[in-house]
């Protein structure tokens, strides 16, 4: 086997809240067979196989006992182009932002909501990733997994994935398959979503009319870079809980006694509550303890400082869970994965 494996591998340079736990053993994968030997050496080795991509959607709070698989391969194309649709195709350690940028290069329209998010492509539908009123479902065109229990190679379609909101089959059950690559069903032509956020706002005082693709790529990266700070500088995982679904009742009953109450009526007869209001109305925005802390410009964030630690982190994330729960008797989902 040709896979290099180390012991005792620090994974600060892993995750984006730059927490500096380790691995119990660490490699890297650049193809479909360090994927296969890393899951044959787990075994010999009798641990656990945790494979991670960008690291930014992952809390750390202790040493991890596990072979940490870090997926590293690289490559995209397009792979099929009809009247229709074109279908691209990218490794599953393909950095995600990049990955959006080159499909805009060659012309296509679909991802361009999904600008600037941090991770892989192989971690992107694991959390049915969204921004800006689409989710990684709504181009979704199919993955390509190794199953960890039969060693097979798995194909998904859309129906398989069991996508819904931050969720999906792979992040129902953990660790089974190990994405590979992924594929996204594209367009020449489309038309843009604009009415999610403060999109089309931005294009107006940019005085574009008749934005293309890319315009609203420009956006979206401005908007995110105002708002969310860059982990290269300050440790985050992004937004650090989910937008709470309540009942339409419950939902009205919160306004009644929060008139400026910010929510999102869904499909089927729930809302969509901004998770970032909640926290904000609590007065957590700006928090700092030690190294660790709320940011100042966006309550969903959760930050490290430098030397914050992951149980701090979610220590702190467990103090704001129970007082927004107190507050307005809703309650906050964790989005990044905690080991």
């Amino acid at each position: 086997m040709s896979l290099t494996i180390e012991a005792n591998r620090s994974l600060k340079p892993f995750n984006t809240f730059a927490v500096d736990q380790r691995a119990q053993y660490f490699a890297a994968a650049h193809g479909d067979g360090d994927v296969r030997d890393a899951l044959a050496r787990a075994r010999q080795l009798n641990v656990p196989l945790l494979p991670i991509g960008g690291g930014s959607n992952l809390l750390l709070t202790r040493d991890v006992p596990a072979l940490v698989l870090h997926i590293a391969s690289r490559g995209k194309r397009i792979v099929e182009e009809t009247a229709e649709q074109v279908t691209v195709e990218a490794e599953a350690g393909e950095p995600w932002h990049p990955f959006v940028l080159w499909t805009l290069d060659q012309g296509l329209v679909g991802l361009e909501n999904l600008s600037l998010i941090p991770g892989t492509v192989g971690a992107s539908p694991i959390q049915n990733i969204g921004a800006y009123g689409v989710e990684i479902k709504d181009v979704f065109a199919g993955l390509t997994a190794l199953d960890s229990h039969t060693g097979k190679l798995c194909e998904f379609a859309l129906e398989d994935c069991a996508f819904g909101y931050r969720d999906s089959l792979f992040k129902q059950q953990p660790g089974r398959y190990l994405i590979l690559r992924v594929r996204f069903a594209l367009r020449r032509r489309a038309a843009l979503h604009l009415e999610y956020g403060p999109i089309r706002q931005r294009l107006a005082e940019q005085g574009i009319v008749a934005p293309t693709a890319q315009d609203v790529s420009r956006a979206v990266c401005a908007i995110r870079s105002e708002k969310l700070p860059d982990p290269q500088q300050l440790g985050n995982a992004g937004s650090f809980f989910k937008n709470p679904l309540v009942t339409a009742a419950a939902a009205r009953a919160l306004r009644d006694s929060h008139p400026d109450l910010v929510a999102y009526p869904q499909d089927d007869d729930k809302v969509k509550l901004a998770a970032g209001w909640l926290i904000e109305k609590s007065g957590w925005k700006g928090f700092r303890e030690g190294d660790v802390g709320v940011h100042r410009l966006q309550a969903l964030v959760l930050v490290n400082y430098g030397q914050g630690t992951g149980e701090q982190l979610l220590q702190l994330a467990r103090r704001i869970q129970a007082d927004v729960l107190e507050r307005f008797g809703v309650a906050l989902e964790i989005e990044p994965n905690v080991i």
